[in-house]
């Protein structure tokens, strides 16, 4: 695929199709989009980062999913997460399921990475209690925030 070609008719067909999987798979390939293809591209991420409150939940998934890769990848942040926290505690509990995996892992990552809200983030999944009881692969890490923070900060010696 060809980034440079992406445009607005294109995405609205690609989000159309994924659509007609279940919704496991849809997260998959829409995850997979933004990783590999719109993350890619200046003009695609311009548009990912107005997708925060858009009424397509896989869009706000991506909106995010980027948020949350900015950090994981080791990218400097824009100067966002203070607003991304505030919405983050104030819109979780009643988004769907999708987004409120990608924010929760939003959260995590910026509670990792960062000290300053470390407390905050590990308060979001306390008060939320998203993915407590989530049975999880041996050696895998959980997506309950205060364990998630807890181990992978602790690997990173942060």
């Amino acid at each position: 695929m060809d980034t440079k070609r992406i445009d607005e008719p294109l995405l609205a067909y690609l989000f159309k199709d994924i659509h007609a999987y279940s919704s496991g798979e849809a997260n998959q390939l829409a995850d997979w989009l933004m990783a590999n293809q719109l993350a890619k591209n200046k003009n695609t991420i311009a548009w990912m980062n107005t997708w925060q409150n858009d009424p397509l939940p896989l869009k706000r998934r991506l909106f995010w999913y980027y948020q949350g890769r900015l950090r994981w990848m080791g990218q400097t942040p824009p100067e966002n997460t203070s607003k991304l926290i505030a919405t983050i505690e104030k819109d979780i509990a009643n988004e769907a399921p999708e987004v409120q995996w990608a924010m929760n892992f939003t959260a995590g990552w910026i509670g990792i990475f960062d000290s300053a809200y470390r407390n905050r983030c590990i308060a979001i999944g306390e008060s939320t209690g998203l993915f407590k009881n989530e049975k999880v692969s041996r050696n895998c890490t959980p997506n309950y925030l205060p364990e998630f923070i807890a181990i992978e900060a602790a690997k990173r010696n942060l």
